[in-house]
């Protein structure tokens, strides 16, 4: 049993806080079986579980394939699970996963693809990868200056999509826009025609904003897009969004075929 003062403990406590320690590290904390057999079935390296006092890791539904594949595997001691999770109520196992780098080479051949700068809030950005991931996209960039992609809290609102979509993270947005083969659609909330008017059946990015921000009006997207609305307020949650668009995207190739 691993108690709270274990170094294997307090390196996992710092993947989970840190963004410098995952980077140091070279990996970073997938907690819940669920996500940690999306991360190993999308062929992710598992590099350790820690399983809560108590839990019997046969229970917990995970694949044959990760149960018999000699990962090392961590039992804490009482209460220790609660003092390292990030959650309130701490699920009963935590991964500890090599991190995975995507560069812009790896979007070439894309045919659609969704573009976050500068986001802030970790519940948006992994929220537009999982709307990214359920339309279809190739890949989904989240620039530089946008929160970690590997933070915790974007791991669980991604909900997998993290391990199954390609993600470059901490491009700058102009290396992005020069990405060879794909007509950007920048949206805004003010101007653009509206978005179910524009063309998404050829090779599309999606570019959207910072949380209270937007785009810079010089962004220099091959076109604008805006979504009317008639309520009071000034413009969509960014993740809102994203979704609305990207379904959109999907909705019109889908037609298409």
């Amino acid at each position: 049993m691993l108690t709270f003062s274990n170094p294997k403990i307090q390196r996992l406590r710092r993947l989970l806080g840190r963004r410098s320690a995952r980077l140091e590290e070279g990996a970073f904390a997938v907690e819940g079986p669920g996500l940690i057999a999306e991360a190993f079935t999308n062929g992710w390296e598992i590099e350790g579980l820690f399983v809560a006092y108590g839990t019997v890791p046969e229970s917990l539904g995970l694949p044959a394939a990760l149960q018999m594949a000699n990962v090392p595997t961590h039992y804490l001691d009482d209460k220790v699970m609660e003092r390292v999770a990030s959650t309130e109520t701490p699920q009963p196992m935590i991964a500890a996963v090599r991190l995975r780098t995507r560069t812009l080479a790896d979007l070439a051949g894309a045919t659609f693809v969704v573009v976050g700068d500068r986001i802030s809030d970790p519940g948006n950005a992994g929220t537009m990868l999982r709307s990214a991931e359920a339309a279809g996209a190739d890949a989904a960039v989240l620039t530089a200056g946008s929160v970690d992609v590997f933070n915790p809290k974007v791991v669980r609102a991604s909900a997998g999509a993290l391990f199954s979509v390609p993600v470059v993270a901490d491009a700058a947005l102009g290396d992005v826009l020069t990405v060879a083969g794909l007509r950007s659609y920048g949206s805004s909330s003010h101007r653009g025609v509206p978005y179910d008017d524009a063309d998404f059946t050829t090779a599309t990015m999606l570019v959207v904003g910072n949380e209270a921000h937007g785009l810079a009006e010089e962004t220099p997207v091959d076109e604008w897009v805006t979504i009317p609305h008639a309520g009071r307020a000034e413009s969509l949650n960014v993740a809102m969004a994203t979704t609305l668009l990207a379904f959109e995207v999907a909705r019109q190739r889908r037609d298409r075929t």
